[in-house]
Order: structure tokens, then C-alpha cells, then sequence
């Protein structure tokens, strides 16, 4: 924490990786399955994110916080500290939570590498190193606090999808991941914007007051237009009549996408058209 440009080079290599070399190295490859390594990854976030959550609550916001106005302790009281320890975890998870960009690209999952996700991924690691080194704690922690409940959900959520087809049937609230985080941002907002309706509040960094409410309105609207998108508009799901080839076996799908963690794709199918023999499907298939 002595200087931002480690931190600053390894997001510039992240970014490198994930948007230039990465995708070259993998162009004449087959995707990894990483099957294991991702169930673990996944479950082992969930339980640092339940830490993180749980130790945001024990230095202030279930103790001494008025959930208001409530400044940074700029003391050396173990409280005070153990708030900066949490600060610091929930910034490092930032640099773990990298790996999400990784496994997309080691996959070959391109069309997950969005800019909202390649932008959520580097601008929070960037601008929570600075709110460890001036404001680690106070009323411009509650976005932290919020965001680690939420990934608790949404790796749990992650990591069930990578586990394999058998757990698909537990994955129907796939669509309301995408409520859950535009709940946060509005949470996050209302908080922050308490602040300019306040008679006086002593809390030291007004800046980052400033600096959170902007950016939670600003994903509120990344993340409301990628729902419209995905749910509203279906621009984001397979269209219906996909005829699709998953190890020579042609598949006609009725439009519903299901993912197994395994970087294959599933639908619903009609019975009639499911063939993995005859010449004459074949040559349809390979004309299509």
C-alpha cells in the first residue's frame, strides 16, 4: 500500500491479458474445462465474501455507526483497525475476483468479456486502493459492505453452475442475479445521497461521498441497460430454431439457454429433430 503503481501495472497486465494476448494464445486452442478449479474458486469467494460482510458489520455498521453520518476513526483503537483490515481484505478480493476475466478467457467464453464487466472488474481494485490509503471506514464503506452480501449470492450462484447439468434445476433464479445487483445500486445511491440533505456531517472525504453515488448510478444504469437487453429485448439469448453442433450431434433448440459449466450449451428439444445420424441431416447441418 506504500504506492499505487504495483497495483496500477497488475491491472494493466489484467487488462492486457484479458483484452489482447489472452484471446491470441487461446485462438488455435481448445477451451480449458476447469471444472474443479472453478467450483473452488467459486465456493472458496463465497466464504471470504461471508467474512468480509460479517467483519464490515463487527468494526462499525452493527456496533457504533448511526447508518448516517459516520466519519472515519482515525485512531489506533482495535476497532478502528480491524475496520482498516477489512477495508484492505475487500480491496485485495478485488484483485482475486481478476480470475473471473481469466477463466472466461482460458474458456473461450469471448462473449462474457463485456465492457461492463471488464470495466467493473479494473475501475473497483483502482479507486478502493485509494479509499484504503484516505478513508478505510465511515459512511463510504457502505458500498463494500453491500457489494460482499451480494457476491456471497453470486459466486454461490456461480460456483452450483460450474458443479454441472445436475444442478441446473437449482439455477432458475439465474434472471433475478441481475435484480439483486441493480437493488444494490440503488441501496448504495439512497445511502450517499443522504449526504446532500444533511445539515452537517463531519465525515472527512466528501469526495468519495461523491465519487460512490456516481458510480452506483452509473452501473444502476449498465446494469438496468444489460437487463433490458438480456430479458426485455432477448438480444443477449439464443435466438429461437439455433441449430447448433456440440460433438457431431446436431441439436435444434427452442430458443431456452441453460449453460453446465462446461462450455456447453442446452435447450429444450424436439424430439423430431434430433438426429446423430443420416447423410441427409448431415448435409443440412453442414450447409447451415
Amino acid at each position: 500500500m506504500q504506492s499505487p503503481i504495483p497495483m496500477s501495472a497488475l491491472l494493466l497486465c489484467y487488462l492486457f491479458f484479458v483484452m489482447y494476448l489472452g484471446p491470441r494464445i487461446m485462438a488455435n486452442r481448445k477451451p480449458f474445462q476447469l471444472k474443479e478449479a472453478m467450483i473452488v474458486y467459486n465456493f472458496a469467494l463465497v466464504v471470504l465474501s461471508i467474512f468480509i460482510v460479517y467483519e464490515f458489520l463487527m468494526s462499525g455498521w452493527v456496533t457504533t455507526y448511526t447508518w448516517r453520518c459516520d466519519a472515519v476513526d482515525t485512531s489506533d483503537s482495535p476497532q478502528a483497525l480491524r475496520m482498516v483490515q477489512v477495508a484492505w481484505l475487500f480491496w485485495f478480493s478485488k484483485i482475486i475476483e481478476l480470475m473471473d476475466t481469466i477463466f472466461f478467457v482460458l474458456r473461450k467464453r469471448h462473449g462474457q468479456i463485456t465492457f461492463l464487466h471488464i470495466f467493473h472488474h479494473s475501475f473497483m481494485p483502482w479507486t478502493w486502493w485509494w479509499g484504503v490509503c484516505y478513508a478505510p471506514g465511515g459512511m463510504g464503506s457502505f458500498h463494500a459492505m453491500v457489494n460482499s452480501s451480494v457476491h456471497v449470492i453470486m459466486y454461490f450462484y456461480y460456483g452450483l453452475s460450474a458443479a454441472g447439468p445436475r444442478f441446473q434445476k437449482f439455477l432458475w433464479w439465474k434472471k433475478y442475479m441481475t435484480a439483486i445487483q441493480l437493488i444494490q445500486f440503488v441501496l448504495v445511491s439512497l445511502h450517499a445521497t443522504q449526504y446532500y440533505f444533511m445539515d452537517s456531517c463531519d465525515y472527512q472525504f466528501p469526495l468519495i461521498i461523491h465519487l460512490v453515488w456516481m458510480y452506483g448510478t452509473f452501473f444502476f444504469v449498465l446494469f438496468s441497460n444489460f437487463w433490458v437487453q438480456a430479458y426485455v429485448k432477448g438480444k443477449r439469448l439464443p435466438k429461437k430454431d439455433v441449430m447448433q453442433c456440440q460433438n457431431g450431434t446436431a441439436v435444434i433448440t427452442n430458443g431456452k439457454h441453460h449453460e453446465n459449466g462446461n462450455g456447453i450449451n442446452h435447450g429444450d428439444i424436439n424430439g423430431s429433430a434430433h438426429h446423430e445420424n443420416g447423410g441427409s441431416h448431415v448435409g443440412k447441418m453442414k450447409k447451415a
